[in-house]
């Protein structure tokens, strides 16, 4: 069995963050062939899930980049791997000692996901939390509201650049911890960083499948740093046109561009299906 795993923003995705129809007709013509496919992502599921309703995917979904797994016909996720509270101390403070705030994506009992953050700072960063409630789906709250029993997967940020770097060099010793960082859409002036427990990572989450599934290759597609995980475990790994350097050094191959459906006009060719 082969599985076909799509990373999300910049690789599936449009620039406005939708499945075009060209997208969409390779995705069922896949389906109509029962060739396997998922995703893997930094989104969460409520951010992602309006995006794939409708668009066959049945399998079990990777999200936050590997920090969990959602089990569509379970209706519940079947893998986490959340920060500890060690770690989530050394994060906060590698966060606030450059005066950015942390935003804390949580989930705690009955599959509540909420997220987090201590006073807002900016008007940046306001807009940001206007931004993940929109965009999430999901509570953005006060940190003094976040209960007790409710579990980490990742805390994220976003600042100058010069800060982020810090933040990034403050947690990049720690074993069990992984960043992903890069430039901000808020602005060119800007940069994020999302913060995960080592074990979180999308190649990680991809042997899971592998396993469970009884998968005996993979094929991925991805643009960021994110995704280099699973491209090193990959039987093949491609990089559309608009990926970072340093992914396209990593793939397989280039392909198209995220924005003229070179993803999928790849698999038609790829699979033999009609254009």
């Amino acid at each position: 069995m082969e599985l076909v795993v799509f990373d999300l923003d910049g690789t599936l995705l449009n620039s406005e963050s939708g499945i075009s129809s060209y997208t969409r007709d390779t995705l069922a013509m896949l389906a109509e062939r029962n060739i396997a496919y998922t995703v893997a992502t930094g989104r969460t599921l409520h951010a992602a899930r309006d995006i794939l309703d409708g668009h066959g995917f049945a399998l079990p979904q990777i999200y936050k980049n590997g920090a969990m797994i959602w089990c569509p016909k379970a209706t519940d996720y079947s893998h986490t791997s959340f920060l500890t509270q060690r770690e989530i101390q050394h994060v906060l403070e590698a966060v606030m000692a450059q005066d950015v705030t942390p935003f804390i994506f949580t989930l705690a009992p009955g599959n509540y996901h909420a997220i987090y953050h201590t006073p807002l700072r900016n008007d940046v960063e306001k807009r940001l939390s206007e931004t993940f409630a929109q965009r999430s789906e999901v509570d953005v709250l006060p940190v003094e509201r976040m209960p007790a029993d409710a579990d980490i997967t990742n805390i994220s940020a976003l600042g100058k650049p010069a800060r982020i770097q810090a933040i990034a060099a403050m947690v990049e010793n720690e074993d069990n911890l992984v960043a992903y960082s890069g430039d901000a859409l808020e602005g060119a002036e800007l940069s994020w960083i999302d913060i995960h427990h080592s074990d979180a990572s999308k190649g990680n989450a991809v042997e899971v499948l592998k396993r469970e599934l009884g998968i005996q290759r993979v094929l991925c597609f991805g643009d960021s740093d994110n995704d280099l995980s699973m491209f090193a475990l990959a039987d093949e790994c491609y990089a559309p046109d608009n990926a970072k350097p340093y992914v396209k050094a990593a793939a397989s191959a280039v392909i198209g561009h995220h924005n003229e459906d070179g993803i999928a006009r790849f698999l038609r060719e790829r699979f033999g299906l009609p254009d």
